[in-house]
């Protein structure tokens, strides 16, 4: 799959949102909601549910009002002559006529983007749905349902792409399907936006995130910068009070866990275990754990986060 002819060097913008904003009646939803997208890579846009993810989303494709302003490519969406060419979006599967049939659908799409009948084939091969051209949309199962949206997404080839929980009641083969696909297009050179809050599927899935949360992004970080955090160690010792006293000398905190654990942070695994070894104390546990996604969003998000 190639670009948008013409727009490859301007993909390099991705997305960019700029003070978002939304309020309903006296409620503030969104604040000053500010992030960027590159080209070639996933973003992941954190948040609880009912933190206002798909309200920013909607603002950004200007399919609800609100404050602020987002640029595609560098420009608004406004100041495309296709937008559908420009980004596309899948909202929650696919929206149509429960009795139409796929390629009715997506045909009907097509002609809407001045594009070809035989677009439709083209896209229905590359989310591998080929042989449900002929079903009706009421009849689709909820991992079809999202590809025919993505195919959707997909008929005006492009270079943004952005999807609201598309990993929502998947199945593992779904969601593997739809990690590898994404993956595929960012690798193309596509920016590709992707709220979620499904936090252990981001990190598989995302190469940077931005954290909704108290109506603004409170933080944006890349997973190869989460990486380089250090981690936490846990380390165990016949002589606890010693060990403790040697990390904190060196710069480390310490504090007790059960067993006569004892949890590391500031220095790391090589660190702990060099020291014990320079003042011959024995160790009989020592394990570093690096911060997740999970930590990272909880530790910015400060509020209660439910995993289904």
């Amino acid at each position: 799959m190639a670009l948008v002819t013409g727009t490859r060097a301007l993909a390099e913008g991705g997305v960019t949102a700029v003070s978002l904003s939304r309020s309903f009646g006296p409620r503030t939803v969104l604040h000053d909601v500010s992030l960027h997208a590159p080209a070639g890579s996933v973003t992941g846009f954190l948040g609880a549910n009912g933190a206002g993810k798909s309200t920013a989303i909607r603002i950004m494709l200007g399919l609800l009002r609100g404050g602020g302003q987002t640029l595609f490519l560098g420009r608004p969406l406004s100041a495309w002559r296709s937008p559908g060419h420009v980004v596309g979006a899948v909202l929650g599967g696919v929206a149509g006529h429960p009795n139409h049939r796929v390629q009715t659908h997506l045909g009907m799409v097509a002609a809407g983007l001045g594009l070809p009948r035989r677009r439709v084939g083209e896209v229905l091969d590359m989310v591998g749905l080929r042989e449900a051209a002929v079903q009706r949309l009421r009849s689709l199962s909820l991992g079809m349902a999202q590809r025919v949206g993505i195919a959707q997404a997909m008929l005006g080839d492009p270079p943004v792409l952005i999807l609201d929980e598309p990993a929502n009641g998947l199945d593992p083969h779904s969601l593997r399907w739809l990690r590898t696909f994404l993956r595929g297009l960012a690798e193309e050179g596509r920016a590709i936006l992707v709220s979620s809050h499904l936090l252990a599927e981001m990190e598989q899935l995302a190469d940077g995130v931005a954290v909704l949360a108290r109506g603004t992004v409170v933080a944006q970080t890349t997973v190869r910068e989460l990486a380089a955090r250090k981690g936490t160690v846990t380390a165990q010792s016949p002589h606890p009070q010693q060990l403790t006293a040697l990390v904190e000398q060196a710069g480390g905190t310490t504090r007790p866990l059960d067993d006569g654990m004892i949890s590391i942070s500031g220095l790391d695994r090589f660190r702990v275990g060099a020291l014990a070894a320079d003042h011959s104390l024995p160790l009989t546990w020592l394990d570093e754990r690096q911060p997740s996604l999970e930590d990272y969003y909880l530790s910015v998000a400060q509020e209660e986060f439910h995993i289904p």
